[in-house]
């Protein structure tokens, strides 16, 4: 049975410039470098873009949102200002008061001036 192939010559491909010129062919790529930063970034890209995935049902979501963004909000990964909450509390009753003095400020500089 013979399928032709003692008779066929071997296939040659052009020479490439490197070779025909005499020259060494470029050796591959090492490992690591900016493209394979690029490549790792946009893995990672892709994976938190798939975790911050949001529920479009208000069932799946919770009412004030899904749990894994409330559970975010307090632990130290969250990003943004770290505020300690009695430190929260003081400013808002602060808030309150000043608002609160301001009104009584304005009755009595409009008793007094009309």
């Amino acid at each position: 049975m013979d399928l032709g192939l003692a008779n066929s010559a071997p296939r040659t491909d052009a020479p490439t410039s490197a070779t025909a010129t005499g020259a060494r062919p470029s050796s591959p790529k090492p490992p690591g470098g900016p493209a394979t930063a690029i490549r790792r970034k946009a893995a990672s890209d892709l994976k938190e873009k798939a975790a911050n995935v949001r529920s479009t049902s208000t069932r799946a979501s919770g009412a004030g949102g899904s749990s894994a963004t409330m559970l975010k909000l307090y632990t130290d990964e969250s990003p943004g200002l770290k505020v300690d909450p009695f430190v929260v509390m003081v400013l808002s009753v602060g808030f309150i008061i000043s608002v609160v003095g301001l009104h009584v400020l304005a009755k009595i500089t409009k008793r007094f001036s009309g």
